[in-house]
């Protein structure tokens, strides 16, 4: 869905998902049919022809921003928290496997054994091979989020959008989940985001997104066949771009 309402195809796009949506309704760690479940999802855009690549957070296991206030020192806690989305990825590897979805694990910390080191140039070759590429540990840097690593991915791979799967059908002004009159946008831009403190993605990705002019159109995950009726300019979402 473009800006103006219209219906747009896209080729290439990135998907970013936090590591809690991989919890299911656990508290903690990793539930297999929820992860096979959004390997459905990605399997059957995949089969639309769509090139995809994925972002997937840790906080299911650890977050680096915790673990700093809890006393430990902030880079070693990065470095926990990348550590943690090599994980999630290699999770998600394995359930797209099982579905015959050629994939590969992009890692931009060095782990020859688990997955490849990020080359753009491979990646993009993987991409234009029909394999679902999704890339771990972050920037490979502390003090960057995955939302940050997830649009440098994007804009690197020439990505038309940005995919953010959340829990709930968009962007809210305040949280629906406390507040019964919470109002949804259809449409926002990225000023609006930083201004109204929107919490779509951390300031520093909204920025670089804004700089690429790259869009980002968050939708519900939890919604089956959400990810495909998004793409096809069906179901409820939020789109972020220009104004």
């Amino acid at each position: 869905m473009g800006e103006d309402g219209a219906i747009r195809t896209y080729d290439r796009v990135l998907l970013k998902i936090s590591g809690e949506a991989l919890m299911g309704d656990q508290g903690y760690g990793l539930h297999p049919p929820t992860v096979q479940r959004i390997a459905r999802e990605v399997a059957i855009v995949h089969e639309m022809g769509v090139e995809i690549c994925m972002v997937i957070g840790g906080g299911n296991i650890f977050r680096g921003l915790q673990g700093s206030a809890q006393g430990m020192e902030r880079t070693t806690a990065d470095y926990m928290g990348m550590l943690a989305t090599v994980m999630n990825a290699l999770a998600m590897q394995s359930a797209l496997e099982e579905l015959k979805i050629h994939t590969r694990v992009i890692s931009a910390i060095t782990m020859n054994e688990v997955a490849e080191p990020y080359i753009r140039r491979r990646a993009v070759r993987h991409l234009e091979k029909k394999r679902v590429c999704i890339f771990a540990a972050g920037t490979g840097n502390p003090y960057f989020t995955t939302d940050t690593a997830a649009t440098l991915r994007a804009s690197e791979m020439n990505c038309q959008a940005i995919f953010k799967g959340t829990k709930v059908d968009g962007v809210y002004d305040k949280d629906p989940a406390k507040h019964a009159d919470a109002k949804r946008y259809d449409k926002v831009s990225y000023d609006e985001v930083l201004q109204k403190r929107l919490g779509v993605m951390d300031a520093s990705a909204i920025a670089l997104a804004r700089d690429n002019d790259l869009p980002i159109i968050v939708f519900s995950l939890d919604e089956p066949g959400g990810f495909r009726g998004i793409l096809e300019g069906r179901g409820t979402c939020t789109w972020v771009g220009g104004a």
